[in-house]
């Protein structure tokens, strides 16, 4: 997309998007080099703020050195903007005072305008000259405030640690009892008040909080210390009184505390709570502790049940003292209790848990390499009037799967593309894997048969390279293959992939990285031909694993971008009006 995009500025050498190197996801940028700076610049002029994909794409020169970024230098805020105004508006308005490195007005989740912004200047002046000039402007019909940057680091040392220094004071817990007449009366005895507010309804009636904010911070201060838990005359309500807080800083003061209450929590009941699973719908909460209780005090029995009250098969027995629970999990563990056999183990945080499964997981994965060659089965499945001869693997399920994890019962036949016009044409047929030990020999039909050498071009990642003869396997049975330390796909311009990073990522972004080295061949191979993306479409409805062994491969590569130009050709000559 982002190819399609450039290159009508002009030639493109390369173009990486940036992924999470766990998870292959976007991080939201990318690098897009230019054979020529001017045709860099025309995209920089003509394409900054385009929408793609429904969001505005910011364009700026790529800068390897981040000092500038964090000094701050040159970068100001801007803010009471109006929802109306964007980042071409911003970046229009404030281009008169000098080069802009980088503008962006905030959004949230539904693209909307939160009313603030930043404008990044190549200098300090023109920084300076933006603050004199625009600032206490009018724009959209309001008001603007536009001063220097300040980090967030900075913002809280200003105002300090503790937040000592505020004006601003929230008042709540007063129900109707107060006004703001009334509420003004209350706090006018600590210092001048600069404005105040009782919050209403739609019909006016209090809800029963406020805000009050003073000139001077320590006559807020003096109010947040003298009318904190002030019982009110003729209520027995008392004022909670504390400093104004932003929406956000509120939300994360509450997530503090709710993690550290889950921490302690956690602490508190840590070898003492027990996980009970596999209970009968009949067990509830006193059938549950009477079957632990022989075993020491229990401060808790509860079984999780849903919305209907119909149990869910699992609970929690928490015990006063760990060594009760310990010799719970020994003695009921595969207990049968109404007729079903319990399992009973001690109870784990989601994290901690799904942490140890894949820790479980990867040892079990790393001693099914390490250990010898698995059994193997021959299978015999028709296709296009003979038969195909391989080994079969059992997967996690006991299912037997054909070599590249496709089932057995499916590796028949030749692999039917659809292109248009040409419903149902035949292109390329379907790999059929050998596998030995983790590693995948590829055969299609009319290639040679079992028994004799495969043929170059036929290999597959973790096979002997081309030009090095492999041995003869008796006829009727697969040829064995000589595990090689895998290799790297280097496409120029991209980064290497390598095998580990592909099995590491989901299907979906499998296909986008190897689409994306398919794409960039196919467009050398062509010269940037229109049909490019079109053929590298239909060349991913083919098997990843054929697709690796393609772009290991030179020849069948070209072999099969081949056929699929052919097929789409005669599609378009198809469609053309006779």
């Amino acid at each position: 997309m982002l190819f399609d995009k450039f290159s009508t500025a002009g030639p493109v050498l390369s173009i990486r998007v940036c992924r999470d190197a766990i998870t292959r996801r976007s991080l939201g940028y990318a690098y897009v080099n230019f054979q020529q700076p001017a045709d860099a610049e025309r995209a920089l002029d003509t394409m900054n703020f385009d929408a793609l994909n429904g969001k505005p794409i910011r364009i700026m020169w790529s800068n390897r050195d981040p000092s500038t970024r964090r000094s701050g230098a040159g970068n100001i805020f801007i803010k009471n903007l109006d929802k109306s105004i964007d980042n071409k508006a911003v970046y229009d308005t404030f281009s008169l005072f000098g080069n802009i490195l980088s503008c962006k007005v905030a959004l949230d989740d539904e693209g909307q305008s939160k009313g603030y912004g930043f404008v990044h200047f190549e200098t300090e002046d023109a920084a300076t000259r933006a603050i004199e000039k625009v600032n206490g402007m009018l724009l959209a019909g309001k008001q603007v405030y536009v001063g220097k940057f300040q980090p967030r680091a900075a913002r809280a040392k200003e105002i300090g640690e503790s937040g000592k220094r505020f004006t601003n004071v929230f008042v709540k817990n007063f129900g109707e009892d107060l006004d703001q007449d009334t509420l003004d009366k209350l706090f006018a005895k600590y210092g001048e008040i600069s404005s105040s507010a009782v919050m209403t309804d739609i019909e006016g009636k209090s809800k029963g909080f406020g805000f009050v904010a003073f000139k001077e911070a320590e006559d807020a201060e003096k109010a947040v210390d003298a009318l904190n838990e002030f019982a009110l005359e003729g209520s027995d309500k008392k004022l909670f009184v504390c400093r104004a807080q932003k929406k956000g800083e509120r939300s994360a003061e509450l997530k503090r505390r709710f993690e550290m209450a889950k921490a302690e929590r956690m602490q508190r009941y840590q070898g003492v709570n027990l996980y009970v699973k596999n209970l009968d719908d009949s067990v509830d909460d006193e059938t549950l502790r009477k079957s632990f209780e022989e075993f020491g005090k229990i401060t808790s029995a509860k079984v999780m049940t849903d919305e209907n009250g119909r149990s869910k098969g699992f609970g929690f027995v928490c015990f006063e003292k760990p060594d009760e629970a310990t010799k719970a999990v020994t003695e009921m563990n595969a207990k049968i209790i109404c007729s079903k056999p319990l399992y009973v183990a001690l109870a784990q945080r989601k994290d901690d848990r799904r942490a140890q499964l894949a820790s479980q997981y990867m040892q079990r994965l790393a001693s099914m390499r390490m250990s010898g060659p698995m059994p193997t089965t021959n299978i015999y499945t028709a296709g296009n009037g003979g038969y195909f001869v391989g080994s079969a693997l059992p997967n996690q399920r006991g299912n037997f799967m054909a070599g590249g994890g496709m089932p057995a019962a499916a590796m028949r036949g030749p692999q039917r593309w659809s292109a248009a016009g040409l419903p149902g044409q035949t292109f390329g047929q379907a790999p059929y894997l050998v596998q030995t030990q983790g590693y995948q020999q590829q055969r299609r039909p009319g290639a040679a048969p079992t028994g004799q050498r495969a043929p170059q071009g036929y290999q597959q990642q973790g096979v002997a390279p081309r030009g090095v003869p492999q041995q003869r396997a008796p006829a009727g049975y697969a040829q064995a293959v000589r595990p090689t330390p895998q290799q790297n796909i280097v496409v120029g311009g991209q980064e290497p992939l390598s095998s580990h990073a592909l099995a590491q990522a989901s299907p979906q972004e499998q296909k986008q990285m190897l689409g994306e080295r398919i794409y960039t061949l196919i467009d050398k191979m062509y010269n940037g031909r229109n049909d490019a993306g079109k053929i590298t479409g239909m060349m991913l409805e083919m098997d990843n694993a054929e697709l690796i062994m393609m772009l290991q491969d030179d020849e069948l590569f070209r072999q099969k971008v081949g056929e699929a130009a052919n097929v789409l050709q005669q599609a378009q000559q198809n469609q053309m009006p006779k």
